[in-house]
């Protein structure tokens, strides 16, 4: 019998070894622990909600599906710049509003030459919005008692917000939570809010 010249390779049978095995199982068990676990936080401390209109573009656009963290606000108070979920009045037959928290509890708000002054003062926002063309009932001087705050939407000009005599100040224990995460369009993908 003739010998074959040249390279021969032997391929050797894989054996599926007891740690190999136990790896795998591992890696199985500790991955739908942590699926589990996140599925849990979600739903326990978060809520989704849809953006309702465009009165917060650029930063959230109408049908834009949010995530919201209901914890928070139970054991700390909403901040300046916070983007927050709210009841208007406390109606449960409403839906769900979605707007940045500008003034806090004991200020003084007011609109005057399309700007927000805090107790008398201008509110520094640079560039980020536009001069508000109607002031609403904050043309006058609002003074927000211990647990209100004044809300605006980020398109000033198209936003149904604290200006609103229907809608006023935003009392605490109407606010949902905060908007933490936004499902974004197709092409962005999920991120933080800010």
């Amino acid at each position: 019998m003739a010998k074959r010249k040249g390279l021969t390779f032997y391929q050797k049978k894989k054996r599926l070894n007891p740690r190999m095995f136990k790896d795998m199982v591992e890696v199985l068990v500790g991955g739908t622990v942590a699926v589990f676990l996140a599925f849990v936080l979600v739903f326990s401390i978060g809520m989704r909600t849809s953006v309702i209109g465009d009165s917060m573009e650029p930063a959230l656009h109408n049908g834009q599906e949010i995530l919201m963290n209901r914890i928070l606000y139970r054991i700390s108070k909403p901040s300046r710049g916070d983007v927050i979920v709210f009841l208007p009045n406390g109606s449960q037959n409403s839906h769900l509003y979605v707007k940045r928290v500008v003034g806090l509890p004991g200020e003084k708000v007011q609109i005057r030459e399309g700007n927000v002054y805090i107790d008398g003062v201008l509110l520094e926002e640079g560039e980020l919005f536009d001069k508000i063309i109607d002031p609403g009932i904050a043309q006058n001087e609002i003074l927000l008692e211990s647990d209100e705050y004044f809300v605006l939407g980020d398109n000033r000009n198209s936003s149904e917000d604290s200006r609103s005599g229907n809608i006023g100040a935003v009392k605490k224990d109407t606010i949902i939570g905060k908007a933490w995460f936004h499902m974004a369009a197709e092409d962005e993908g999920m991120g933080l809010i800010e």
